[in-house]
This record gives structure tokens, sequence and C-alpha cells, in this order.
């Protein structure tokens, strides 16, 4: 067919997607899958079902996309299974603000029933929209097996894997230190804990020291501490009191005043000389202020993690309201209890005092000054109350690391809070795959953060104090003493003796003996009397309504939603039944995520994979950078540096835009996105598209000659006026006799480019096979070969034409190839319009150039029967370097490029003359003399060259005096510009407080300058 004058990318891009998806050309087939056709498998990471497309999906699924279509290319089985993750504090946050601000409502006005018919209308409403955002973006996922993680199958997984990571023992329920959010109010893991710098205040406040003895009837005498000294560099310091009994104090640095009332011990380092004698001392701590003193005092103890250096080293322990405090907490009561002190030791167990609820708010406990004040206004009444009581002894600025919720993007809240947890599986295992190189990280450098974070695991937080997820399968109920009378009398006889397992529960309670249900006691047996809990864990719908019955109340809270997406890579594929796709698909291929997930999502899969599996998930993770905007500040939609890829697409096309990315991204590394990029990418699409218009027009493969009478099995080729011209086979036989140096030099770096691409591609080195197509492409091909093919076409040489068509045919059907998995869209259009599909058999590029094989670089006899060497590349490229040289001489003597003029050449060569004409061509010289006796005038600017010396006569083109003066003052301009630069650079004003980037562009500006006053000059003496 003919190929339009203009690429429209639209109408192109819509009409070969619906081509795709209507012959299932995404679709995978087990069946398929042999020796002879591998399976290649790769599981998109899925994203929030409520999301929209921004640029980091972009560069993802781009990527995703490159490698199942080179697989596809490479004669693979595919199967890209995609699908969206429920995403559960995101989803609800977004259904909790539409209720607010449409109905004024919480979700507690609703109830949870009816609030989850809202999250699952707003899912119909808005879970389609990424799904058709990708498919805009040319992403070739198998569609028919889109999965969803709160799909009923799923959801059963879910619940089957947390029965039986119970029944293990390695998921249980305890009250533990957590990351908790205010805003949403539940737990966090620590990966979902963003650290971000914080400008605040470093406060320090000064505490009495006393000796704090027991009384007979149990309360607590405080007086003041003996004299010691005061000591200027440790924080402590000796006073006179009121009648004359000396007090001695001591300094405390903390950021949060306001969590003073929770203060429950002092702690000091034991090695540390300035206070280790006050250990087992206590001290009054001055918030409440209200407290009688003996309720105030709180002990001075001993911990060896307590830095020397940080503040005055003396830290307050709010084992309530701090991780760190909480095990300072955790180590002292177990030293007491190892060391078997008195019952009545002046030194006590250390207390956890809470005064901060779960919305962030003051409670009771936090004293009449600062109860009901959010936590931040309590900061600040804080240091107002300790200014009042003479116990602030300053506030200092100071910046420091606070932990934010990724999602609501406030501080969390360190609390102690009744949770679900998990002891990570598999994990030796998990490490090792790594370690050993059975799995590989792209690039390298991740394997380190993945180890140390192994090496450092802590149990995973699993439980959400949310609605909209899954919910844990976790029901109990409440008995009293083993005569409860709900109980039956064989269960009765058997809480009267040892616990003797499942079995006899399940009968009981359920009616069978089903290992989906597992039941345990809070109480150990045997159990008498007073309140005891049962509980029971099932993934059995039947037998948890059956509980639900018998009285039990299931847990509200539903699970993490990484619990869920860390079955993706088997979940999605059918398990826990052996399917065909399970069995020919798992383990996966490739996984394409970032690295700020690979402790949420890429850690935890490899461990289920071990776990559930027996084998690692994937074989290769590759990790994207972060997507930044051209001034290196990472995009948001809230800072607005993000644009919208719909609207790109819409104004460049997809192609465009997955080119400009994939360039700008370098294995592993930030991208920096420039929409300029995407301005290339379609300038690029449309080189390709006229390269291809070019073969048309000069060989013809349009409409028209498609009905023409074929010689030989050719296809006719049409004049300019309507007229047969000649007969040119699309893809004809190349017959090495006729092949120019110019010929053999294009087809060689072809094979240069096929194998260049092939290894950037087989290392994850994506930008590496960009910039080598742009190169080959635009530069060798279009820029070199093109031009210089003309010297044939203007001939008179109909075989020498043909036969140079065929070589554009042979190196455009491999270059549209190697453009495919970037470039899906135009390629497929050239593909057919160009008649390459023609004759080729369905599976391997007749249908869709999807299937078309992946270029390989030549053998040995195919270079041999076309007696390609490489001496023809350096002799290309010499002639080339002749071009060079006499462009630069049309700059010296500023003539346009445009204008006609006259090159002579002292060969030191032969000079053949069709790479005469070539040369003539490239030069756009009216004329290009050989002339072994040429005598130049003086001034005639002259060049060395491969081929010889090279002269541009100047005769009747310019005036010579007069463009000495215009480079003369060229030269006197530039250097004021260099004075000027170096003079900034000189200036440390200047240089120590502009911006990095602002001084590297400096920098570089001095460097261009200098170079085009180095042109400029050489200008000037070549005119003598």
């Amino acid at each position: 067919m003919e190929i339009p004058k203009a690429y429209e990318p639209q109408s192109v891009e819509d009409k070969w997607y619906q081509f795709w998806l209507d012959n299932s050309c995404f679709t995978a087939d087990p069946a398929r899958v042999s020796d002879k056709r591998p399976a290649y498998s790769i599981v998109i990471p899925p994203p929030n079902v409520t999301g929209m497309l921004h640029m980091g999906h972009v560069l993802n699924n781009t990527i995703q996309d490159i490698l199942s279509r080179k697989a596809r290319m490479d004669g693979k089985e595919v199967l890209w299974l995609p699908g969206t993750d429920h995403a559960g504090i995101a989803t609800q946050v977004q259904v909790e603000k539409q209720l607010k601000k449409e109905e004024r409502l919480t979700k507690y006005d609703l109830g949870r029933e009816e609030f989850l018919k809202r999250v699952w209308a707003w899912k119909e409403k808005h879970g389609g929209i990424i799904i058709n955002q990708l498919k805009k973006l040319g992403c070739s996922c198998d569609w028919t097996r889109e999965r969803f993680t709160m799909d009923p199958e799923y959801s059963r997984c879910v619940q089957k894997v947390f029965v039986e990571l119970y029944k293990k023992g390695l998921i249980y329920r305890g009250k533990r230190m957590v990351n908790w959010c205010p805003v949403s109010q539940t737990a966090l893991s620590d990966e979902e804990v963003e650290m971000k710098p914080q400008k605040g205040f470093m406060y320090q406040f000064k505490v009495e020291v006393v000796d704090a003895t027991p009384s007979s009837h149990g309360k607590v005498a405080a007086t003041p501490l003996s004299p010691i000294g005061a000591k200027r560099d440790g924080g402590v310091a000796t006073t006179s009191c009121d009648g004359g009994v000396a007090a001695t104090w001591l300094t405390i640095a903390t950021t949060r005043p306001e969590t003073i009332p929770g203060d429950t011990a002092v702690a000091v380092n034991p090695k540390d000389p300035r206070y280790a004698h006050l250990i087992g001392k206590h001290i009054v701590r001055p918030l409440p202020a209200e407290l009688p003193r003996e309720q105030k005092l709180i002990p001075i103890i001993g911990d060896e993690h307590v830095d020397f250096e940080f503040g005055t080293g003396v830290l307050k322990v709010t084992p309530a309201h701090d991780k760190a405090d909480f095990e300072i907490r955790k180590r002292w009561n177990m030293h007491l209890f190892a060391q078997n002190f008195p019952k009545h030791s002046n030194i006590p167990e250390i207390g956890i005092i809470e005064i901060i609820d779960e919305r962030g708010t003051m409670n009771d406990l936090a004293g009449a000054d600062l109860k009901g004040l959010d936590r931040f206004k309590a900061r600040k009444v804080a240091e107002e109350k300790l200014t009042e009581l003479g116990a602030l002894v300053e506030a200092k600025p100071y910046e420091n690391n606070v932990g934010f919720s990724q999602r609501a993007d406030v501080p969390i809240e360190p609390r102690l809070s009744e949770q679900w947890f998990l002891k990570y599986p598999a994990v030796p295992e998990s490490k090792a795959c790594v370690a050993e190189g059975r799995m590989k990280f792209h690039p390298e450098r991740w394997a380190k953060t993945y180890d140390h974070w192994l090496t450092n695991i802590q149990d995973w937080c699993i439980s959400r104090q949310l609605w909209w997820g899954h919910r844990i399968p976790a029901w109990s109920i409440k008995f009293k003493g083993k005569d409860d009378p709900r109980l039956a009398k064989p269960l009765q006889e058997m809480l009267a003796e040892e616990w003797e397992g499942n079995e006899a529960w399940t009968r009981s309670l359920t009616g069978t003996a089903s290992e989906e249900t597992v039941f345990d006691t809070e109480t150990p047996p045997p159990i008498e009397q007073g309140d005891w809990t049962l509980r029971a864990v099932t993934f059995s719908d039947l037998e948890a309504a059956k509980l639900k019955e018998f009285g039990f109340t299931q847990d509200p809270d539903v699970l993490d939603t990484w619990f869920s997406s860390w079955l993706w890579p088997f979940a999605t594929m059918g398990w826990p039944e052996q399917t065909d796709t399970l069995k020919k698909f798992y383990p996966t291929t490739d996984l394409v995520t970032g690295p700020d997930i690979i402790f949420f999502w890429v850690a935890r899969m490899i461990m289920a994979g071990y776990e559930y599996m027996g084998e690692l998930p994937f074989k290769n993770v590759y990790f994207t950078g972060i997507v930044r905007d051209k001034k290196g500040d990472k995009m948001s939609k809230t800072k607005g540096n993000s644009p919208d890829p719909i609207v790109l697409i819409a104004q460049y096309g997809a192609d465009a835009l997955r080119f400009g990315t994939m360039r700008s991204a370098p294995l592993g590394q930030d991208v920096l996105f420039d929409e300029k990029d995407v301005e290339l990418g379609r300038n690029f699409c449309n080189k390709l598209w006229n390269a291809c218009r070019f073969r048309q027009m000069v060989g013809g493969s349009d409409a028209s000659s498609l009905n023409q009478p074929k010689r030989d099995g050719g296809v006719a080729a049409t004049s300019g006026d309507g007229g047969i011209a000649a007969t040119y086979e699309v893809q004809g036989e190349i017959n090495s006799s006729l092949l120019t140096t110019d010929d053999k030099w294009i087809l060689l770096k072809l094979n240069e480019a096929i194998r260049e691409i092939s290894e950037a591609l087989n290392s994850y080195n994506f930008s590496v096979a960009v910039q080598a197509l742009y190169r080959f492409f635009w530069n060798e091909y279009c820029d070199w070969y093109v031009e210089a093919s003309k010297a044939v076409f203007f001939g008179t040489d109909e075989s020498r034409k043909a036969n140079t068509l065929a070589v554009i045919d042979f190196v455009l059907s491999h270059t549209i190839r190697l453009f495919h998995p970037f470039l899906p869209f135009i390629t497929e259009e050239l593909w057919h319009g160009m008649g390459y599909a023609t004759d080729m058999p369905d599976h391997q590029g007749g249908k869709t150039i999807m299937n078309a094989p992946w270029p390989k670089p030549f053998e040995t006899d195919f270079r041999d029967a076309y007696s390609l060497d490489d001496c023809y590349l350096e002799f290309a490229n010499d002639k080339y370097e002749v071009v060079t040289q006499g462009r630069n001489l049309r700059r010296v003597g500023n003539i346009q490029a445009g204008k006609k003029v006259k090159f002579v050449i002292k060969p030191s060569r032969e000079i053949l003359p069709h790479d005469s004409e070539v040369i003539k061509i490239l030069l756009n010289a009216e004329a290009f003399e050989i002339n072994a006796d040429y005598a130049a005038k003086k001034g005639t600017p002259t060049a060395h060259t491969p081929f010889g010396e090279l002269f541009l006569p100047l005769d009747g083109l310019i005036d010579v005096e007069a463009e000495k003066a215009r480079l003369t003052k060229e030269v006197e301009k530039i250097q004021a510009e260099i004075t000027k630069v170096e003079q900034k650079l000189a200036n440390p004003a200047f240089t120590q407080k502009v911006p990095a980037a602002v001084l590297q562009e400096h920098e570089q500006r001095l460097v261009e300058w200098r170079t085009k006053l180095d042109h400029v000059k050489a200008a000037l003496d070549a005119l003598g």
C-alpha cells in the first residue's frame, strides 16, 4: 500500500491495538510451550485499582513491553500477566474523602457493610481507567488473564496462606510498638514509613536528682541528693536550694518535650564516667506539673545503647511513644529479672504511660496543660510550661529525620498496639538465591541493600485498622470457665485435661474435621474458672458461617495490602491448583519494579515463592530509576512538575513517548525527563516514516504498483508521472557483484547495530539500545547511506538501482524489527505498508511484526557471500571523513550549506568515479575536481583528509578582507565573554553561594566559548 505523506499516530495506534486484541496476539497458550518454543513470563507490578497513569508507570511498563515483544520475536511463548491492586489505605482514603465532600458523612455513619458497597462502586467506576491507559501506551499484556487482588479466587489464596502460616506458628497476635498513622488511624509497616528531614528544635531541660526511699506503708519519700560537685561538661550541676540544702540537677535533651509526661525512666550509659554513679537514683519529672512530687519520681537506669555524644548523654525514656525507648525498657526489666533484685529495691521495673491517643491527641494522662491538644500544639505548650517552671535551659534550631506515613504524608506516631505479626518464612533460601547469583539484580548494587535488610529483618506487622481489604480470617469467642453452658460435654471434659488438638473442636463447632480451620485458646489448659477466649482461624466460607452462628466474632482488622501482593507471581496463575499456566510459566523470567519497593514487594515475593512453590519466583529483577524533571526534582502531581502521559500521547503519539522516555533511562539510574525528549521521539518516528516513503518513491511499492505485472516475482515500480519507471522487487535478492562500498558499509554497520542492540537488551541496558538504534538509523543510515545512494538513483544503471533497493529493503526490514519493541505501532504500520509481511508465514511476521524473527548478527557464510570485510568500513569511513572536512571548510569560509560550490582534491589514493560522485552529492557541490597538480591561492581554506588535500576555492564566493574583519570582531566578542565567565568563576562570593548546577553551567559555558574561539581563530588563520 502507499504510505501516506504524513504520519498520524492516533489513527495508526487505535487501528493496530484493536487488531492485536481481535487476533489474540497477546494471549499466552501453555499448550504451545515446548523446547523449541520456551516460555517467557513476567507479571505486572499491579497498579492501584483507582490509580491514574503517571510517568513512573510509563517507564516501568514500557520496559516490560520491550521485554515481552522482544521475547515474542525470539520465538518464545510470552505471558505478560496484568492486574490491579486493591490498595487498602489509598482507596479507602479516596472513598472517605468523597463521602465527606458529597454527603458530609463518615464511614462510621454508614457502617462497615454499606461503606464497603461504596468502595466497590468506586472501584467499578475508576478501576478500569489505568488499564485503558496502559493499552493506549501499547502494553501487550494478556488481558484475558487480568487479575485483581480482591477477586474471590485470589482472596481465598490470601486466606489459605494466613491459616497455614498461623498453623506453623509464624503468624501471632501481640502487643508491640508499631508505626501509627494518626490520619488513617492504622498501623503501618516500617517499609511504609518515609524518613524526611524536618526543621524543629532541640530542647534542653533540667531535672532534679533525688534519693527515693520506699517507706513501710508503700509510699516513696524523695530527698535531695548529697552534693556531688558541679560538672560543666557533663550536664550535672549542683545548686543551693531554699533552706541551704544543695540540689543536684541533670540536663536532658529532647526534640519532643510534649512526651515528658510519658517518661518512666532516664537512661545513661553505665560506661559514662559523668553519670554512672547516678544509676539507681531518681529524678523529678517536671510534667505534668500538677502531680505531687512523689508521683513524678522516675529512676535513672543504665543502658549501653545510650550515645555518649548525643545531646547531653542523658536520655529520657518514653516506652509508650518511642521504639528505641521501648527496647530500653524491655532490656532493663529483663536485666532486673535476671539479677533477681529484691522486690522492694530502689530500682523498680520500668512502666508504660500512654499519653497520645490514636488521633495524635494528648489524653488525660498528659496532664491538665496538655490534654486535648494536638501533639504538635502540645509541643509548644510544653515548652511554655517548662519555661514557666524554670526547667527549660534552651531551645536550639535542629534538623532531624522524621518518619512520615507514605500514604497520608503526616508524621507517624510510635504506639503500643495489639496487632497481628508475621515471622518471615524461607529467609535463608531468599538470601542465598541472590547471594549465589541464581537470581540476578540489575543493577547489581541493589543486592547489598537486599541482603542487609534480610540480615536485620524484623517481624512484619500485617494487620491494618481499615475496612477495605482482606479481612483477617480469625474468629474468637469468650467463655466463662470450663462449665460454660455453650460448650458440649465432650469439650468440657477435654478442657479439664491436657489440650488434645484441633479435631474435637472442628467436629463439635463446625461439624467436620476439616483442615481449613484451626482452633486454639489464649489460656493454656487445663481451664478451670474465669473468662477465657477460644480462637478459630479458617479459610472456609462454610465453616466461617458456622462459627458466626455459634457466636464467634470475626477480627475487625484487614491484612496489609502487601500481604496479598506478595503472592502475586503464583496466585495469579491459579495456585493452589497446579494449573497448566502455573506449570509452564512459573517461575517467571523477569520482574521490573522500582527500588523503593524492594522490601515491600520484591523480598516478600521471593520468600513466598520459596515457601509455597519451593523455588524463586523470577530469575531477573530490573530496578528502574525515579523519574525526575530536568531540574532533578522528583516528579509529583502535587508539585505540578509531572506531565499527564495521556496528554503527551494525544499530542505526540505513544511511540514518541516510549522512545523519548527510554532514551533518557540509563540502567538503574534516575530518569531526567524533559518533554523535548518526547518531541525528539516524534521527530524520530517522522524520520522513520519518511525514510520508508523515500524507498517507495525511488523504488515503488505503492498501491498502484502492486497491481502492475511482476517480473520474476517482483513488485513493479512507477515513475513520478504515473508511467512504469522500472520493475523493482520488494526485498529482492542482493547481487554481491553490484554492491558499492556504501552498500557494504551500511550492511556492516547494520551488523554492528544488531549485535550492540541485542547485547544491550540482554543486559537490560535499554537506553544503550535506544542510543544505538538512534545512531545507526538517523546518523549512519539516513544521514550517510541514503544520501550516498542518490549517486545510484540519479544515474542510469537500472540493475545497480535494483540492487541498491534490495540493500535498502534488507536494511529497513531488519531495522523496523529492531525498532518494534520500542515503537510497536509505527513499525507494525510500516511492516505491512512496505510489503515486508508479504509471503511471510503467519507465525513469522506474515500476520504481525510481533512474531517476525528478531534480527541476528550475520554469520560468516553471509559475510563471505557478500564480501563484507571490515576494510570496507574503513574505506567508507575515510570517504565520509572527506565530506565532514569539506563541510567544515564551508563553515570556516562562512558559506551556507545550500550554496553550490566547487571543491578540489589533490588525491593521495585512487578515487573511483562512483565514490567521487558520492562525495559531490554529500558535499552539495557544484563540482568535485580531482587534480593532482592543483596549486591553491593563498588564503584558500584547506583540510587534510584520508583521500588527500581538500581545497575550497573562494574565488567569487566571499570578500576575503571583509571576512577577515568579521572574524576579527567575532574573536574580540568571544574573548570578552570568556573574560566575564572567568571573572565569575574566580570570585569566591559567587562560586561558594550558587547551587552546584549553576556552577557547573558556568564551567560548561567557559569550555564552549573557548572551543568557539579556537574555531574562529582557525578560520581567520586560513584566510592568511
